[in-house]
């Protein structure tokens, strides 16, 4: 039986949670200027500032200035790091990580070597992870999948990405999966229940809304908002072609898909 976990005063705070980038400066900017009108108090990155994209060093550099509390590597970041080799990327995938490991800036990409590896504990309340805390870089697909990770953790919320889809999957005691309903959804957490929160995609997702996704957790209201903004993607697709990256890297960005 899961023991309710109490929530310290000091702990009661908002955050600022984003995931796989993939190196679309565009839907970065789009994000961070949506956030400069909210209140927060610490940024959680859950990994993949680069990938697929065609603007890696501006997306790191950019990383850089944000500086979140929290953040962790994804796979893509590792292969253009030169951390992993790709080879078990789809082949359109490892040509976007080899250019953008040709492309990096070395101080950029000595950054993207030193981003830690996941899951990162915030307390003991919650955590967060790139794929998986088993496994980093293991996709979250299922109703399976999320009751093997809500079973065996020991935390009110855990965070992740990878999938570039937003959805809330809560133990009650059996999975239910939430997916939001609008641009501006806001969901209700309660201290009974496990969470495991995927806030989607800024700059690839995948979830067939091609408006960038974040979201945003304030433990004091208890709630969790994913939130969606427009941005630019002709720019987006048109730096991508214009690099000669894979043309499907391009089309799916107006799909979200």
């Amino acid at each position: 039986m899961r023991i309710p976990l109490k929530i310290a005063a000091h702990d009661l705070m908002r955050y600022f949670i984003f995931s796989d980038v993939h190196a679309n400066l565009e839907a970065f900017h789009a994000v961070l200027s949506a956030v400069a009108q909210e209140s927060i108090d610490r940024t959680i990155f859950l990994g993949d500032i680069v990938g697929y994209g065609s603007r890696p060093n501006e997306v790191v550099d950019l990383l850089k200035e944000v500086n979140p509390d929290i953040m962790l590597r994804g796979n893509h970041d590792k292969v253009v790091a030169g951390i992993e080799d790709g080879s078990d990327f789809n082949p359109e995938a490892r040509i976007s990580a080899m250019w953008a490991r040709r492309q990096i800036r070395l101080d950029n990409k000595k950054y993207l070597r030193r981003m830690p590896k996941g899951p990162i504990a915030l307390g003991e309340r919650i955590e967060a992870s790139h794929g998986s805390p088993d496994d980093e870089d293991f996709y979250i697909l299922s109703d399976w999948d999320a009751h093997g990770v809500l079973h065996r953790s020991q935390s009110w919320i855990v965070l992740f990405g990878h999938t570039h889809i937003p959805t809330i999957y809560s133990m009650e005691p059996r999975i239910v999966n939430t997916y939001p309903a609008d641009d501006d959804f806001c969901y209700l957490l309660s201290r009974q229940k496990c969470y495991l929160i995927n806030p989607g995609s800024v700059g690839q997702p995948r979830d067939l809304n091609p408006k960038a996704s974040f979201a945003l957790l304030d433990t004091e209201a208890h709630t969790i908002q994913i939130k969606r903004v427009d941005y630019d993607i002709r720019v987006a697709q048109d730096g991508i072609r214009n690099a000669g990256l894979p043309e499907w890297h391009a089309d799916r960005l107006a799909i979200g898909r």
